[in-house]
């Protein structure tokens, strides 16, 4: 090979990297919202939730991790349940009041009435179909429950009796969201497809999806319409409650070899956008422009999950233990 041609190739390779990392420039979130709070756990935490009490909540994981907070989520302390020596790995707590809930894997079921002072297993048939994945407590003695396999049931009695809200199971879902008006949005495994279904319906209703990528996850912004991440580093929103019609896609941040794992909003102007090696994006005018919060980049996590219980009071979840903690409004560079 010439100098000349060698030398040739070395100019293209520098001018590909210059485009790529000009490509992946994003406006800057300054003065970051968010603080990496200490809990005393390595599980990987899936979910959590607050009592009547703001100050009091609860997290959940791995290796049967129950993690318990009174001062709002500056600090917790491990807590365990005496259930039997089952390595379970709880994925989902919900409170209404000091009534609670939570879900795992293998079966599992538990309840409190006294914001976890004490919790009960609530016994579960061996007919049930996949395991429970959410739970949802919608008032006294009353909650909504998913299964794995996309499976709906509601109980109105403390968990004695549950009701099939839908006839048949799905198979093995990716993740599965409810609306605050009790829809249901359901990712396959694979991610190849997405189904729905929201109350007098009898089954649920598949759709492909509408690009070659994968779809990641999905869910229901503040305004009724519906947003999927697909792989890539793709975002995306339905224009209407048409979940047949959406907007063009969106890349937050281009050329990122980064997953985008879930989304959130904290106002209907602010949404949260998390992903993979500590990657957190934010948009404040509703989704048609992007910032990166670079300040938590070097968090050693996937963040998996970010839940804002109120505007004031929101977490991200990641692995191994991390927990980000909303601190304040964010700005702009």
């Amino acid at each position: 090979m010439s100098i000349v041609r060698f030398l040739k190739q070395i100019l293209i390779l520098l001018a590909i990297a210059v485009l790529a990392a000009s490509c992946s420039q994003v406006a800057s979130v300054t003065n970051s919202p968010w603080q990496v709070i200490n809990v005393p756990t390595q599980a990987t935490l899936a979910d959590i939730a607050f009592t009547a009490d703001s100050n009091h909540g609860w997290l959940v994981g791995s290796d049967s991790t129950l993690v318990e907070t009174t001062d709002g989520g500056k600090t917790w302390q491990v807590r365990r349940v005496d259930v039997d020596s089952q390595n379970y790995r709880f994925t989902s707590v919900s409170f209404a009041g000091d009534e609670g809930w939570v879900t795992g894997e293998p079966a599992i079921l538990l309840h409190t009435t006294d914001g976890g002072t004490s919790w009960s297993r609530i016994p579960l048939s061996n007919k049930l179909p996949g395991a429970p994945n959410t739970i949802l407590a919608l008032d006294s003695n009353s909650a909504e429950m998913t299964t794995n396999v996309g499976a709906i049931y509601r109980t109105s009695d403390g968990g004695r009796t549950w009701q099939a809200l839908v006839q048949d199971a799905l198979g093995v879902v990716r993740n599965i969201s409810r609306s605050p008006d009790g829809k249901y949005v359901a990712v396959s495994t694979k991610g190849n497809f997405y189904s729905t279904w929201e109350p007098g319906l009898d089954a649920w209703v598949g759709h492909n999806r509408n690009s070659s990528r994968r779809v990641q996850n999905m869910g229901f912004t503040q305004d009724g319409r519906m947003w999927m991440l697909a792989r890539g580093g793709q975002v995306q929103f339905s224009k209407s409650d048409d979940i047949e019609s959406w907007d063009e896609v969106q890349y937050p941040e281009m050329s990122t070899s980064w997953g985008l794992l879930d989304l959130a909003y904290r106002t209907p102007d602010e949404i949260w956008l998390a992903g993979g090696s500590g990657n957190l994006l934010c948009s404040l005018d509703g989704g048609k422009t992007w910032q990166k919060d670079r300040e938590v980049e070097d968090v050693a996590s996937n963040f998996y999950k970010i839940v804002f219980v109120t505007p004031e009071q929101g977490f991200i979840i990641g692995q191994r233990g991390i927990l980000l903690k909303y601190q304040g409004e964010a700005k702009s560079a």
